[in-house]
């Protein structure tokens, strides 16, 4: 009888011990996995913040919308539209700072559509209006663009997607490390998106609709429009990723963004955020595209095949979504 404090005392020590190790790994457990890997891998960062920077923005987007509990399959469609809308409006002439907008301003009416016919037609769930303008946008895109690659971007353009920012101010004359321009263009748009979702009533509102729509309502906030404001931003999100995307290959093609919004899932499921809504980090969005660049690059330094490539990461988007499930499990519990 004596024995039984000290046994409890040290099941408790226990348990604590098991619950901070918990708290840690779910916060920061990624960007441990990120470091292990570039460890391991010896990749050159620059190269993945380079390849990946369009993607992250496109993963930015969808992540908002995942945090409604909503999805959208149509962003690597509407990232298309937006890149052949961007390289016709170059071959015409337009200046510059006009070519830079049109995709923006594209994206926008693209997500405005989305979230305006999720909500004023009822669909069921966002996974039916956004499949169909899938189709719809990559349709609009063809059609416009006759399905023909057009290349040759002013150098404002390129200058977004692939300029430099050399460090010889920093590390001395001769050194050939820089900073990528699209990756510092990407870190702003984090930030700003960090700052509207952690410090605005509106960030705070999207949450609040993801964790229970039905309460969200009966406090009084607009459900309807909150979502037509998500959708639309993810659509000028994916618009702004076709820019990045435009200046680093300087060509837009009709392929751009095939299976994209696929990718943009998994990073945002893997960097933590769940399908059932309400939760989720803007920095785990970014570790999640970071690791799947690095993951592919690994695997590409390995000589490994493609096939193989798919099939790993097709597997860490499952144990993702079924850790999720446990999380979510736990959580009902308590």
């Amino acid at each position: 009888m004596k024995n039984q404090p000290a046994e409890t005392s040290a099941e408790l020590a226990s348990e604590n011990l098991t619950a901070k190790i918990s708290i840690i790994l779910d916060s920061y457990g990624i960007l441990l996995l990120i470091a292990l890997m570039m460890i391991i891998l010896h990749i050159f960062l620059t190269n993945v913040f380079k390849q990946t920077a369009w993607q992250a923005t496109l993963a930015l987007g969808m992540f908002i919308v995942i945090v409604t509990a909503g999805i959208d399959l149509s962003v690597g469609s509407i990232l298309m539209l937006s890149l052949m809308s961007l390289a016709i409006v170059s071959k015409a002439g337009f200046p510059w700072f006009v070519v830079m907008v049109v995709p923006i301003v594209v994206g926008i009416i693209c997500g405005c559509i989305n979230g305006i016919g999720i909500t004023k037609l009822r669909m069921p769930h966002p996974f039916i209006m956004t499949l169909g303008t899938l189709y719809l946008f990559r349709g609009v895109g063809n059609l416009i663009s006759g399905g023909v690659p057009v290349s040759g971007f002013s150098e404002q353009v390129n200058f977004l997607g692939s300029g430099r920012i050399k460090l010889e101010w920093l590390l001395g004359s001769g050194a050939r490390e820089y900073i990528p321009v699209s990756l510092i263009f990407v870190i702003i748009l984090y930030l700003v998106v960090w700052f509207y979702l952690e410090h605005t009533q509106h960030g705070r509102w999207i949450f609040g609709i993801g964790g229970n729509p039905n309460a969200a309502r009966a406090v009084g906030i607009n459900v309807d429009n909150m979502l037509i404001l998500v959708y639309t931003i993810c659509g000028g999100l994916a618009g702004f990723a076709a820019l990045i995307l435009a200046g680093r290959t300087n060509s837009g093609y009709p392929n751009a963004g095939l299976q994209s919004e696929l990718d943009a899932i998994a990073a945002v499921i893997i960097g933590g955020a769940s399908f059932f809504g309400g939760r989720g980090t803007v920095i785990g969005v970014f570790s999640g595209v970071f690791l799947m660049g690095l993951l592919r690059n690994g695997l590409n330094l390995m000589d490994v095949s493609v096939f193989w490539q798919q099939i790993t990461i097709g597997v860490i988007i499952i144990i993702a979504v079924y850790l999720d499930v446990l999380r979510r499990e736990i959580g009902t519990r308590k």
